[in-house]
């Protein structure tokens, strides 16, 4: 099929999901038998580019993508075209459990069965785990449960389906690739949600590898009201972000703040607050980091409520300013504390220029981030800190605080260091009262 018709079929397909259910049936129904089948039929048609390897010239493709994003799919069609151009190949699959591989990737709604076209019969011997093409290529179903079984099997090509849940991953994978030696060129598929395994890391530092990555709203063929629902409940998450949009999510070792913490203290909305101050972690210089804005209040219970993350780069001094200025004004806030040891009397000559009203308070940096952010994440700990939604830029930094430093992302925790300025004021300098003087 041409580009040029493959390209129009998949503005068809545009159109389709963008429809009703019953205009798209009526739509579907009008058009004859055998055109209904073709278009089916062509997967190029239907698949979004994360479901199609970006080049032919590979060893290893690892699409490491959320739920719903067509994983499962899109493994098992590109099995299928592998059976369908080489009738001698002999081809694994492998997933966490034999009942993984059975259910998902050969019977399921998305399995290799499924996708089999009307006129290439298959057959499926599941008490043999054993799967004839119509071609004559065969598929043979392996479990990482049991990794002594691909030890001796000879195979052309393999698709391993959720990687990150293989319980003996490590052997299991080293027995398939040393059995992937028949033909010119092996080629091994991997579907998975990501977790940090140390199989994951392996594998995503292997020489040569592809990749595709993406998430649930990237699949487009999903229901409307799945896709809102499921993001409501669990967008910004960590297990959102692991299985949703298939973010790669680990804890440094020795964090102040882990995303199992901060999931727990995680709420919808606040209640009446007495006191809400911004805290400001300014640029080092004019084309430095980020400018850390981070909103906090506290109620009359003595809890502390985080409730924006207005951080930005690549702002000059006045657009951070105006943008301070602006969540002053925005949240009735009664304080804005200010990190004085990069540029003090630069930051407070900016902020006042400004707008001379602002109430301004200066924070001196007398300990190191980690030692200035463990009181902070304490109080995380004791239940008296609340996330207001979720800030993923945020909480990745704040996880990569430890009593030894920053371990990122980035070079510096210009968002982090915001936010414990104004927690500090909340909920610390109150009773402590050092650390925090007007300006």
């Amino acid at each position: 099929m041409s580009t040029t018709v493959v390209a129009g079929l998949r503005g068809l397909v545009a159109q389709l999901a963008a429809m009703t259910a019953a205009d798209r049936s009526r739509l579907l129904e009008d058009l004859p038998v055998a055109h209904q089948r073709t278009l089916l039929e062509q997967w190029p048609v239907w698949a979004h580019d994360g479901q199609l390897p970006a080049t032919d010239d590979w060893r290893v493709w690892l699409i490491r993508a959320g739920r719903g994003f067509g994983k499962t799919r899109a493994g098992a069609e590109w099995v299928s075209a592998v059976a369908r151009a080489r009738p001698d190949a002999r081809i694994a699959l492998v997933g966490a459990t034999l009942d993984d591989v059975h259910k998902v990737m050969v019977e399921g709604q998305s399995g290799l069965l499924a996708v089999a076209r009307q006129d290439e019969p298959m057959v499926w011997r599941s008490t043999l785990g054993e799967l004839t093409f119509a071609s004559g290529a065969r598929a043979f179903v392996y479990s990482s449960e049991r990794p002594d079984k691909l030890r001796g099997p000879e195979h052309h090509v393999a698709w391993c389906d959720e990687l990150a849940k293989w319980r003996q991953g490590e052997p299991c994978w080293d027995n398939l690739m040393m059995g992937l030696r028949l033909g010119a060129r092996s080629q091994v598929l991997v579907t998975t949600t990501p977790r940090p395994t140390g199989l994951m890391r392996r594998v995503m530092a292997l020489p040569g590898l592809i990749e595709s990555r993406g998430g649930t709203r990237d699949n487009v063929h999903l229901p409307a009201d799945f896709r809102t629902y499921i993001e409501s409940q669990y967008a910004g998450t960590r297990l959102g972000r692991q299985e949703l949009d298939g973010e790669w999510l680990e804890d440094v070792e020795g964090a102040l703040w882990t995303r199992a913490l901060l999931d727990q203290q995680r709420v919808r909305a606040a209640p009446a607050l007495v006191r809400i101050v911004v805290g400001v972690d300014p640029p080092a210089s004019r084309t430095g980091d980020a400018c850390g804005m981070v909103v906090a209040g506290r109620c009359t219970e003595g809890h502390a409520w985080v409730l924006e993350d207005a951080s930005a780069a690549g702002l000059s001094p006045d657009g951070w300013a105006a943008r301070v200025a602006a969540l002053v004004a925005r949240y009735g806030a009664d304080r804005v504390v200010v990190e004085r040891n990069q540029g003090g009397d630069m930051v407070e000559t900016v902020l006042r220029l400004h707008d001379a009203s602002l109430p301004l308070h200066g924070a001196h940096a007398s300990k190191g981030k980690g030692a200035r952010a463990e009181p902070v994440s304490l109080l995380y700990a004791k239940g008296r800190v609340w996330h207001v939604g979720a800030f993923a830029r945020l909480e990745d930094e704040l996880c990569g605080l430890t009593l030894d430093g920053y371990h990122g992302p980035g070079r510096s925790p210009d968002r982090a260091d915001a936010l414990v300025w104004a927690l500090w004021a909340l909920m610390i300098a109150p009773e402590r009262h050092v650390g925090v003087r007007r300006i």
